[in-house]
């Protein structure tokens, strides 16, 4: 465009040479010449008010030229000024913000991303799991969830909390499996270790006794009766010893939750299991398996998490953009906050602006304003260059016509 318009200077200028020239020759060529010689000066004079906002004309420094450079620090304080009061103000931010639909327009792009880009939703929000998992101090965070976890627990009385779970397991006969494995357990148990059993039977035996062989009857007596007892509380829901158990088991959820001293017993418990360092270690461990494998998920977009993420995204912005009274809430907290960071940072936004205009240097801002609007100062030149034209066409005809 500065090439059209200095072109068209040149054109002018040969245009009135050429009638000049051949005036006294052809009639009327005296209002081509007038015309080309106030296009000329419409065009040197937009030409010299259009460099002289970025630059010296032809490098002189004439007063009141290249203003930009000259006054940017000042057109940085007008812009900020001008920000502050027409658009970060909290009057202006709310009715604006009142008249967008924030939740609804998330909830579109969310259950309807456009075509190409629901996986880059996914992959960002994964990817920023990622990255915050990442950032996080492995051991300081595991440290302040230990310390956090075991503050819960030490303010938490386990004791009536282990009572009444235990009570409501025997009314509702959901110990009896666990019963059972135990007589299992028991029988397997005595199974893998009976000639300890019968090695312990020998060596407390007499002498008599051993020298008459009824150690060996004696041991399988003791053994076959264990085994009986163990088959008999398997098989027998009313056994006795079953029944002596369960009675051992109501008590023990009773004192649980009021014996003082069974109380006492438990809390000194969780306190030394709480104070373990082994403990601290094995949560540690737990925590860096579970920060790993939720990394090595996010990144994995073959992993069951890939796909739980686009669906929560999906059903996320499905509830956005079907449910009203959520879209009211969100809206609500969104216009809340815009409002409340132009009441409170405004004016460190505007002073941003500011600050980073002042810090260009004067070429830097003179390239950045020339190359937003340079294109339209050019047409004031063309502009400039047939108006003048026509002006002065005007003033040579009520020269000849008139006077």
């Amino acid at each position: 465009m500065r090439r059209v318009a200095t072109g068209l200077l040149v054109l002018m200028a040969l245009v009135f040479v050429v009638s000049r020239s051949f005036e006294d020759r052809v009639t009327g060529l005296d209002f081509v010449t007038a015309f080309a010689e106030a296009a000329m000066v419409g065009a040197l004079a937009d030409w010299f008010a259009v460099t002289a906002l970025f630059r010296h004309p032809l490098g002189i420094p004439i007063p009141h030229t290249a203003i930009i450079p000259t006054n940017k620090d000042r057109i940085a304080d007008s812009m900020a000024r001008f920000l502050r009061s027409n658009f970060l103000t909290p009057a202006v931010v709310a009715r604006r913000m009142r008249a967008m639909n924030v939740a609804r327009a998330a909830g579109d792009y969310l259950a309807s991303p456009p075509k190409g880009q629901g996986n880059g939703v996914r992959a960002g929000a994964a990817e920023l799991l990622a990255q915050a998992l990442e950032s996080l101090d492995p051991e300081r965070l595991g440290d302040q969830v230990r310390h956090g976890l075991a503050a819960q627990l030490g303010r938490l009385d386990v004791s009536p909390l282990l009572g009444q779970m235990l009570s409501a397991a025997i009314a509702d006969k959901r110990h009896l499996p666990l019963l059972e494995s135990i007589v299992r357990w028991a029988g397997k148990t005595l199974e893998s270790n009976e000639s300890l059993v019968r090695n312990m039977i020998h060596e407390r035996a007499n002498a008599l006794l051993r020298f008459t062989g009824l150690d060996e009857r004696l041991a399988n007596s003791v053994l076959d009766g264990l085994y009986r007892l163990l088959a008999e509380m398997l098989v027998d829901p009313n056994h006795p010893l079953r029944a002596k158990v369960e009675e051992g088991l109501e008590k023990l959820a009773h004192d649980l939750v009021h014996d003082p001293d069974m109380r006492a017993r438990v809390e000194g418990m969780k306190q030394e299991l709480l104070a373990n360092p082994a403990v601290a270690g094995w949560w540690q461990g737990v925590w860096e398996r579970l920060r790993g494998s939720l990394i090595e998920a996010a990144r994995n977009p073959d992993s069951a998490m890939g796909g739980q993420f686009a669906g929560a995204l999906q059903e996320l912005g499905e509830a956005l953009r079907g449910d009203a009274r959520l879209q009211l809430q969100v809206n609500r907290f969104a216009r809340r906050s815009a409002v409340g960071i132009a009441n409170r940072y405004g004016d460190q936004i505007v002073r941003l602006v500011s600050e980073t205009v002042k810090r260009w240097d004067a070429t830097t801002i003179t390239q950045r304003v020339e190359g937003a609007v340079g294109r339209d100062l050019q047409f004031i030149r063309i502009n400039g260059t047939l108006v003048g034209g026509l002006v002065g066409l005007i003033i040579h005809a009520v020269d000849v016509w008139v006077l």
